[in-house]
Order: structure tokens, then C-alpha cells, then sequence
């Protein structure tokens, strides 16, 4: 299956739901966070808020999956403008790929120039525990193999450039800054960086996917980001990205342990506080107006 094409449509698509928003809005944002499944406890930390429930926004896709609250929450984090989406899209929903980037582009037409995913995702590494938190070094789009990359199809150079680089995809700086907030914090027991891994689900894993995906490299596996990764990158926008480890990936044909979206998202309530907090500290020492940490 290959995605639909990328063409001027979806250009004057999203400019026209950027207009849309902005019109309805007094600041416009610099930073755009995406709040993975049990996560959207950060979209409340944001003061000012302005609420748009999605299926109120022109063109925008529909939330479907459960510990994703669908809706676009804008206000200020730290003093910074931001705007949050409360739920992501999948491939898993039905959605072409080019449909569950599409809030990026936005993200850009709304003059956002850095966004932050977090996700939650299962431990391939075997020295990663339930509950760490991940910095996103890099990641391997499974899909892409078979042709499922946001970005195929006829290339909008207002958007960005034929073939964008994506060994840089994780900001260098931003990673830092995230390793040096967790140490202030205290975190470093439970704060990992590695390599994310994205399948387009919705079943969880087999014990023989599992085992091939570490030996490639991978050191968690999940639905979601790495798309959004790449069309944001496309637009040139800055990356930060985080995984919340909800489970271990079953490796063991012995084990009675199995994959469940109950354990994701009671995972993502216990360590919600300190990813929340994690987050709101970096985005205080952010400063926008030169692009830097």
C-alpha cells in the first residue's frame, strides 16, 4: 500500500486551517508538542488556554484511539507560546500517512519553529526498565521499507526540499539540554537516550519481530512520531523526542507476559509527573527568538 500523493492541495489545505486557527488567535505559537497515549497531561500545564476540540478544525483528522482526548489546546508553557495537540493519528486508524502528518505541516503555516513528540513505546533493550523515559537519538521507519513515507509522492518545495537530510533529524542541542535537565532533576536512573522504532500496528508485536528489531538496532518499538519526525524536519523545524517505556517487548517464548494498551496508559499516569516536568524545564531555558537552547 502506498500513501496518497503529496500534491498543491495539500499546501492550500493546511494554510487554509492554519488561517482558520489564527484568526481565532491573539499570539502565534512557536513551540508544538505532541502528547502520546496517557500523556496529555501536558497540554494542562499550558496557561492561556485556548481549546479546539478537532472535530471542529477544518480539515483535521479525528482522534479515534483511547488516551487520545482529540483536541488542539494553545496557551503558554514557561512564557513560551505553544500549541498542543491532546492525541496523535496513526496509520492503524485508516489514515493515509500523508493524512496523520498533516498537523505538522500546520504546525509550520502557524509559525511553529521546534516541536517536541513524546510516545509511549515498548523496551526492546533489555537494559531498559517500565517507566524509564527515552531521548530519541534516531529511529527506523519500518513502513518506509515498503514505500510509506509522508514525503512520497509530488515534493511542495514551499513545504521543503525533495530529499531532506534525517541524520540530523534529532536535534543535537535540544538532546543536551535534555540530558542536563534530568541530571538537575534527578532522573538519571530512569532517563535512557536510543534508537525508536516505528511499525504500523495496530497489533503489538511477535516475540520474532521483537528479537529481529533489537538486532537491528532498535531499542523501543512503537506506532507513531517518527512520520510526524520526518514532515517536521521537511519543513525545517527543530525535533525533540521522547519515549515513555509502558512495557517490556515480550523476547521470551516462555514468558507468560503479554502486550496490553491498559499497562500503556497506567504506565504513562505514574510517570506523567516528571516527563511533564522534564519538559516544561527545557522549554523555560529555550529561547525562541534566536533558535537556540
Amino acid at each position: 500500500m502506498f500513501p496518497e500523493s503529496t500534491t498543491g492541495s495539500c499546501y492550500e489545505e493546511c494554510k487554509s486551517t492554519a488561517e482558520w486557527l489564527l484568526a481565532q488567535m491573539e499570539v502565534r505559537p512557536l513551540l508544538g508538542i505532541v502528547c502520546g497515549s496517557g500523556l496529555g497531561g501536558l497540554a494542562e500545564m499550558l496557561k492561556d488556554q485556548v481549546v479546539f476540540r478537532y472535530e471542529d478544525i477544518p480539515n483535521f483528522p479525528q482522534s479515534t484511539v483511547r488516551g487520545h482526548a482529540g483536541r488542539l489546546v494553545f496557551g503558554t508553557l514557561k512564557g513560551k507560546p505553544c500549541v498542543c495537540m491532546q492525541g496523535r493519528f496513526h496509520l492503524y486508524e485508516g489514515y493515509p500517512v500523508q493524512k496523520t502528518t498533516l498537523p505538522m505541516r500546520i504546525f509550520k503555516l502557524l509559525g511553529v519553529e521546534m516541536v517536541i513528540l513524546t510516545n509511549a513505546a515498548g523496551g526492546l533493550n533489555e537494559d531498559y526498565k517500565v517507566g524509564d523515559i527515552m531521548i530519541i537519538k534516531d529511529h527506523i521507519n519500518m513502513p518506509g521499507f515498503a514505500g510509506v513515507n509522508p514525503l512520497a509522492g509530488q515534493n511542495d518545495e514551499r513545504f521543503g526540499v525533495r530529499f531532506p537530510c534525517m541524520s540530523d533529524a534529532y536535534d543535537r542541542d535540544l538532546r543536551q539540554l535534555a540530558q542536563d535537565v534530568g541530571e538537575e532533576l534527578g532522573y538519571k536512573d530512569f532517563l535512557r537516550e536510543g534508537v525508536y522504532c516505528v511499525l504500523g500496528g495496530p497489533s503489538f508485536e511477535t516475540i520474532a519481530e521483537c528479537r529481529m528489531l533489537y538486532r537491528l538496532g532498535a531499542d523501543a518499538v512503537g506506532m507513531s512520531t517518527v512520520h510526524e519526525v520526518i514532515v517536521a524536519r521537511h519543513c525545517g523545524m527543530r525535533v525533540f523526542a521522547l519515549s515513555l517505556i509502558t512495557n517490556k517487548a515480550v523476547m521470551d517464548y516462555n514468558s507468560e507476559e503479554k502486550a496490553n494498551h491498559e499497562e500503556v496508559l497506567q504506565t504513562g499516569k505514574q510517570r506523567a509527573e516528571q516527563l511533564e516536568e522534564l519538559v516544561s524545564t527545557m522549554v523555560a531555558r529555550i529561547e525562541h527568538n534566536n533558535n537556540s537552547v
